[in-house]
C-alpha cells in the first residue's frame, strides 16, 4: 500500500503501526513523490493525508480518479466538517478524521485492501448499464462513469441483484467493514452520488421499508 503523509514523525508511526499489522507500505511525503509511486507500483490500496504544502490531496486524487484511477483511497485529514467529509466521500472510499486510534485506520485499511480489485469477473448489464467487474468499469449508454470504490461496489451487488430489492444491511455489508452501522448515513451519501453521476432516467429506487433496487432507466 502507499502512505502519502508531509508530517515526517506521523509518517513514521503509521507506516511502522501498519507494517506490524501485516502490511508492506511505501512511504510519500509530497504529490509529486505520490505520483512518481503510483506510476511504477500497483497498490492494493493508498492512505492519503489531505492538506498537504505540495497541494490538497483531495483535488489530486479527483484528477486522477478521472483518468480512470481505482485504487481504493483512505483520506486521513483533520478537516472533520460534515461538508468535508461528503466532498472526500465523493472521490475517496474512506474517511478517517484526525486524531484517531491507529487500531481504527489498521482495520479499515486491511479492509480496503481486501477490495482492491484482482481476478477478471464478469460483464454485468441491467438495461444500457454496463458493470465490468474485472476492469472495474462502468459505463452508461456507452459513457464510462468514474465511480469511487464504494460506489462500485454498491453499484455492483445492486445490479446482481437488480429487480430484487436489497436492505441496508446487504449494501453496507458488501461495500464496509464493521465498524459502519447499518444506520449510518455513509450509504446515503454513496446512493445520492451513484444517483447523480448515473443521470436520468433514474435507476436506483427507493423500496419503502425494505431497502433499494435497480431497474433498467
Amino acid at each position: 500500500m502507499l502512505l502519502l503523509e508531509d508530517d515526517e514523525d506521523l509518517r513514521f508511526a503509521i507506516g511502522f503501526a501498519l507494517r506490524s499489522g501485516g502490511l508492506a507500505v511505501d512511504e510519500v511525503g509530497d504529490l509529486p513523490a505520490a505520483d512518481a509511486a503510483l506510476a511504477v507500483n500497483a497498490y492494493d490500496c493508498a492512505v492519503f493525508d489531505r492538506l498537504l504544502p505540495s497541494g490538497d490531496a483531495l483535488g489530486y486524487l479527483r484528477d486522477r480518479r478521472s483518468t480512470g484511477f481505482t485504487v481504493p483511497v483512505l483520506l486521513l485529514t483533520a478537516l472533520d466538517a460534515v461538508h468535508e467529509r461528503i466532498a472526500g466521500l465523493e472521490h475517496a472510499d474512506d474517511y478517517l478524521v484526525k486524531p484517531f486510534a491507529m487500531a481504527e485506520l489498521i482495520a479499515r485499511v486491511h479492509s480496503l485492501c481486501r477490495r482492491a480489485p484482482s481476478d477478471p469477473g464478469p460483464v454485468l448489464h441491467c438495461g444500457d448499464l454496463t458493470v465490468d467487474t474485472g476492469r472495474h468499469e462502468v459505463r452508461r449508454a456507452g459513457v464510462l462513469l468514474t465511480l469511487t470504490g464504494k460506489e462500485f461496489t454498491v453499484l455492483t451487488d445492486l445490479v446482481r441483484g437488480q429487480g430484487a430489492a436489497l436492505s441496508r444491511s446487504d449494501l453496507v455489508g458488501g461495500a464496509w467493514d464493521e465498524l459502519v452501522e447499518p444506520a449510518s448515513n455513509v450509504l446515503d451519501v454513496v446512493l445520492a452520488q451513484l444517483r447523480r453521476k448515473l443521470g436520468p432516467p433514474p435507476m436506483i429506487h427507493t423500496v419503502r421499508g425494505i431497502g433499494y433496487r435497480i431497474d433498467p432507466g
